[in-house]
């Protein structure tokens, strides 16, 4: 009797991930997206894009940071301060 029971719950594969999902506090749109986003990535491409994220968010800062030490040196030269 016990196994009738437990074969007529057995749980879809949606099911068990919408579960997991749950558990982690996901929703399903933040789940398509970054699954959108990663979809064919291993582990160490991901490790690596990240790395590469953040060198590029650094870069992009110090080129910013330098385009207004020109513009300020730039003023000065004029003699506008």
């Amino acid at each position: 009797m016990e196994v009738a029971k437990l074969a007529g719950k057995r749980e879809q594969p949606g099911d068990i991930v919408s579960k997991l999902r749950q558990g982690q506090g996901k929703s399903v749109q933040s789940d398509y997206r970054s699954r959108k986003e990663y979809g064919g990535m291993n582990r160490d491409q991901l490790n690596r894009l990240k790395e590469l994220e953040a060198e590029n968010q650094r870069l992009r800062r110090a080129v910013s940071d330098l385009t207004l030490d020109k513009l300020i040196l730039i003023e000065g030269a004029r003699g506008n301060f």
